[in-house]
């Protein structure tokens, strides 16, 4: 059974593989390696969202929210995930107005507030995006010694192979390619697995009813959620990537409004099967994994789709992680030294000491929260770029003003700055609301004031 195993996950690789490098783009250029300018339909743009913002994090996080906290905080993760995209949609538009040659979230802010500005954004992206790869292949060899004898080493570093390979050689053309299959694929297998649990699961208990917390609660939760993944997931340079790949406004509009929608669907979806295990009343493991609980009791071979779905999952998430960390590596194309053999041999060399961290099988969640919190201190500065009012000082103030609003609740509550320290680095790795909205609001706060204080004109209006 591992060897069948291995053999059925080593073809669903290559395929992907193959699919990549048949789409390498025809243009020896650093700009089309990057940013496959102006080459992408509604379509394709909506399928590529769906792919690389889903990832083996759906198998756990809202199957859990569902089962232990409610449909209100899991309306909240779909929101949260689904709203980056909305908002690249509906501002992405004037991006490109302002910066039509642009390739990331960092030249971005650049033009809006100068260099310094730019190595912080880049920073904290590279961080996020980092943790979201460790994450996700830490993720992929649990699942593999979950529902499999392969050992998960393997699996590991052949998600990061297969995927370094088109990614590598294509660029970003090639991880929009497979992304429109591994969405379709991971849609079917969803459906699959999905329909089979549910037909094999046990009759309801009479009286069973939806799994609840207080209201307040459930609202906090929502927030939480919605101001962590919305704020961490707008740093998450392949989502920008595609702001300039679009053919134009309206593909770029029409592409991310499909991929909100799915994702939110989807999302729903998965967590309404933690829902319905937990409502069903079978054992949900230690520590519970609500979606893995509903395959005890179906047949192998749906074991063996939902591992396929897993490796779907992962590729399409850290292809595009890789290029989108390929495109942060690039500086500007008026300096000399850069070409796409260097940022091919950067990303590779990035990725090793991710694949050390994901062999570890370590927890990543609570470096993966601090990642949030950083990028919910500045993610508002950075947006009101295109704001005539803002300054780079009021950017720069904006931020620290979040990193100090991130440690007040606590500092408040426990009158202490080192509980406040505390508090904001997530202890026992749960997600708590004080910080992410303390960030969020004095961000806000001080940058529209110093803006109108300073009262002078942004770059790029």
């Amino acid at each position: 059974m591992p060897y069948l195993t291995s053999a059925v996950l080593g073809a669903a690789l290559c395929c992907f593989a193959f699919l990549g490098l048949n789409a390498r783009g025809r243009k020896d250029s650093l700009d089309d390696y990057v940013t496959a300018r102006n080459s992408q339909t509604s379509t394709t743009l909506g399928l590529s969202f769906v792919a690389s913002g889903m990832g083996a994090w759906i198998l756990f996080a809202p199957p859990e929210i569902g089962a232990f906290v409610g449909p209100l905080a899991l309306a909240g993760y779909a929101l949260g995930s689904a709203l980056p995209f909305i908002v690249l949609g509906i501002y992405g538009p004037a991006i490109r107005r302002a910066l039509p040659e642009g390739r990331s979230i960092a030249e971005f802010a650049e033009a809006c507030y100068g260099r310094g500005v730019r190595h912080w954004v880049t920073l904290v992206s590279v961080v996020y995006m980092a943790c979201f790869l460790a994450a996700e292949l830490t993720a992929i060899g649990a699942i593999t010694s979950l529902l499999s004898d392969v050992p998960p080493s393997w699996v590991i570093i052949g998600v990061t192979l297969a995927t370094l390979l088109y990614t590598v050689s294509g660029g970003l053309r090639a991880s929009l390619a497979t992304d429109r299959w591994q969405a379709w694929l991971l849609v079917a297998l969803l459906v699959i697995v999905s329909s089979v649990t549910l037909w094999r699961l046990p009759a309801m208990p009479s009286g069973s009813v939806l799994p609840s917390i207080p209201t307040s609660s459930a609202l906090s939760v929502a927030l939480t959620l919605v101001i962590a993944v919305t704020a961490a997931n707008l740093f998450h340079q392949g989502y920008w990537q595609r702001v300039w790949a679009a053919r134009d406004n309206q593909s770029l509009e029409r592409g991310a409004w499909v991929g909100g929608i799915a994702t939110v669907v989807i999302v729903m979806v998965i967590g309404g099967l933690g829902m319905m295990a937990a409502m069903s009343g079978i054992a949900l493991g230690e520590p519970p994994m609500p979606f893995f609980a509903l395959l005890n009791n179906a047949p192998s071979w749906v074991a063996m789709a939902a591992l396929v779905l897993a490796v779907t999952l992962v590729a399409s998430s850290v292809d595009t992680l890789q290029s989108g960390i390929a495109s942060l590596i690039v500086s500007r194309s008026e300096q000399p030294g850069v070409s796409i053999a260097l940022t091919r041999w950067m990303t590779v060399l990035l990725m090793v000491p991710v694949v050390v961290i994901a062999l570890q099988g370590l927890s990543v969640l609570r470096l993966f929260l601090i990642a949030d919190l950083l990028c919910a201190a500045i993610v508002v500065p950075v947006l009101l770029g295109l704001w005539r009012r803002m300054t780079p000082l009021a950017a720069i103030g904006g931020g620290l003003a979040g990193l100090l609003g991130a440690i007040l609740p606590g500092w408040l509550s426990q009158q202490s700055l080192s509980a406040g320290v505390m508090a904001a680095s997530f202890p026992g790795s749960i997600p708590t609301l004080g910080p992410f909205l303390g960030a969020l609001l004095a961000s806000t706060l001080v940058s529209v004031v110093l803006a109108y204080v300073t009262s002078n004109k942004a770059v790029g209006q």
